[in-house]
């Protein structure tokens, strides 16, 4: 995928200050267009489970009727049939599970594509482009897996091994797909997936992207993710059976944190798909980090943070002494030096070759720990951070547009 060099800012339609599509969702566009911002990514637009993580949707497909506007227009007759038809690979299994009456669930799902189709083509009009996030796996019990049970395994569900965050894996405990089963059908359900990513987004960034060359699987019932062993996965088949079926380049980022092998480079690098950066990573006394500014490249994504991680300020509030200096030196040496450490991070970030600059919104902010959107590992204390009204004020935004012009970062 051929991005050109540009920049945006991550913050998710439900962290807006009223939560939803209406007028917060297209003056937080203004302020991208102000703020000289190409891009707008955000979290999966799904149900979120009882504990509003995104990331266990009740749906692959569906979005969350809560981020509707207060008021709108009733779906006409003729308006549900041609929806009805276009997603019918999804929208039945949709209305059999989803909670509530089987008509409201349609009906949701209508009032919700014209609401994006409106806001999505506002921002196409100022030059804001949006990126959308696929969770590799659905949630336990979600329509998907009801509907179409021989597409998953049993007796194992999804993890991951040790990571920076926790030193027993993570046990995600997602359904794992049979591979085998989805490729005898052609991959068409991941086909039909991707397409209605594509319907939504300009650009989507494909979570543990990894796991399609090998998974965690964790036995089943597991108290934690120490058990599991790695899988083969299916490898670049299920994304060239979608280009094929749709016609269409995959405009697809890879999320390549964690355990990254040369056959996940490999898998990454022969799709054409931009990697990550983490500048946070970055702040490593080990030359070889692929996180460090010296080993960025120009097919990757650099970012601040992710919604996984600690915000910039927070970040650096937690760092030792060294770590502090190895920051303030590699902003003085990149010529990007602020007085705020995380302004000197964002700058870093935008200083990138790499073609694509991501910030969160809460790094603009300068907001500490209290601004952290997820900390994996926990339960019940992530997803419920939300942007106060009117705190990205023009001064950020033009701050923000001067870094990004200094960083050549601004369309022509």
């Amino acid at each position: 995928m051929n991005l050109p060099r540009s920049s945006g800012v991550q913050l998710h339609p439900t962290s807006l200050p009223g939560g939803r599509l209406g007028r917060d969702a297209y003056a937080f566009v203004d302020w991208l267009a102000a703020a000289g911002q190409s891009c707008w990514q955000m979290l999966p637009l799904g149900p979120p489970d009882r504990y509003r993580s995104p990331y266990k949707a009740k749906s692959a497909f569906a979005a969350w009727p809560g981020l509707l506007a207060e008021r709108s227009a009733p779906v006409s007759k003729a308006e549900e049939l041609d929806f009805r038809e276009r997603e019918a690979f999804w929208i039945e299994d949709w209305a059999r599970f989803a909670p509530g009456r089987a008509a409201d669930a349609v009906a949701d799902q209508v009032r919700f594509d014209r609401e994006w189709a409106a806001l999505r083509g506002y921002a196409a009009d100022r030059g804001v482009r949006l990126i959308g996030d696929v969770p590799i796996y659905v949630a336990p019990g979600s329509a998907d897996q009801r509907a179409r049970p021989e597409l998953f395994q049993d007796g194992a569900v999804a993890g991951t091994p040790p990571d920076a965050f926790t030193d027993k894996g993570q046990l995600w405990g997602n359904p794992l797909y049979d591979w085998p089963a989805l490729q005898r059908r052609g991959y068409r359900w991941w086909t039909e997936r991707l397409r209605r990513t594509l319907e939504l987004y300009d650009v989507a960034r494909v979570d543990h992207f990894r796991g399609f060359v090998a998974y965690w699987a964790v036995p089943e019932g597991a108290r934690h993710a120490l058990s599991g062993g790695w899988r083969r996965g299916p490898g670049r088949a299920v994304f060239d059976a979608a280009s094929r079926a749709l016609r269409r380049e995959l405009p697809l980022i890879a999320e390549d944190l964690g355990v990254i092998t040369p056959a996940v480079e490999r898998l990454r690098d022969g799709l054409g798909f931009p990697g990550m950066a983490i500048l946070q990573y970055a702040i490593d006394p080990d030359p070889g980090s692929p996180h460090r500014l010296d080993n960025h490249r120009e097919n990757q994504v650099a970012y601040t943070g992710t919604h996984d991680h600690d915000t910039a300020r927070g970040w650096y509030d937690s760092l030792p002494a060294d770590r502090r200096a190895l920051l303030e030196a590699e902003a003085e040496r990149a010529g990007v030096r602020e007085d705020e450490p995380h302004w000197s991070l964002i700058r870093l970030a935008l200083s990138s070759r790499a073609r694509l600059a991501m910030v969160q919104a809460q790094d603009v902010l300068g907001l500490g720990s209290e601004g952290r959107m997820n900390q994996p590992g926990t339960i019940g204390r992530a997803w419920r951070w939300r942007l106060a009204d009117g705190a990205l004020t023009p001064d950020l935004a033009r701050r923000l547009r001067a870094a990004s012009a200094a960083a050549g970062r601004l369309a022509s």
